[in-house]
């Protein structure tokens, strides 16, 4: 079973959320950090609005900070976000193959970018983590999912653009594909040791 990340991976999405990131941040007054990144890059909305309040000392609730960032993110998820090049030959290539979405997005902006690109046909299902309640830095993450598909871990590709959630994979047992993304570009060499494969492109894995 191919098992795919959205953002950043099929989604040329990563760079929306540093925007929304800056701005939210400037608004208070704040810079964004290196510390910042990190609590946030790899993480499920909800934890990461809870990182924000406890890190920027923040009055609002995470109900409130996450309501913000929807707002911001605004349509892009309907309207603007592209795909990655290639991807949606990739996934032709992959017609047969068991394949679903196993993604840190929110549910309505995953659903609303399959819909708006017409990739809903290509996947058996989407697993959210946030209603798993775990991120994917957590193993059980993609065991979860796994089983939810009746698939043993070890039958299973991961394609995903964060180096932690590369590695949560490689724990579970998986085989991953590395995705270069620009907004983990400092990973690059760390990903590569991790992954079984790093692609910079969908397009190296197109045959013919």
């Amino acid at each position: 079973m191919y098992i795919f990340d959205m953002d950043g991976t099929m989604l040329d999405s990563n760079g929306i959320w540093r925007e929304v990131d800056e701005a939210f941040l400037a608004k208070r007054g704040l810079s964004y950090t290196q510390a910042y990144y990190e609590g946030v890059a790899h993480t499920i909305f909800p934890l990461a609005a809870v990182f924000t309040k406890e890190y920027c000392h923040l009055p609002e609730s995470t109900e409130e900070i996450m309501a913000e960032w929807m707002e911001m993110a605004g349509n892009a998820y309907a309207e603007k976000v592209p795909l990655k090049p290639f991807v949606r030959e990739f996934l032709q290539q992959c017609r047969g193959e068991d394949c679903i979405v196993l993604t840190s997005s929110v549910p309505a902006h995953c659903r609303a970018a399959l819909r708006h690109h017409g990739l809903t046909s290509f996947f058996r299902r989407v697993v959210f983590a946030q209603e798993l309640g775990m991120d994917k830095k957590n193993p059980e993450v993609f065991r979860t999912a796994a089983r939810l598909c009746g698939v043993a871990p070890e039958s299973c590709t991961v394609f995903d653009d964060s180096v932690e959630a590369c590695r949560g994979a490689k724990a579970a047992g998986m085989r991953v594909i590395g995705v270069y993304d620009s907004y983990f570009a400092a990973s690059e060499s760390e990903m590569r040791q991790v992954c079984d494969r790093y692609i910079s492109s969908f397009e190296e894995l197109l045959n013919g």
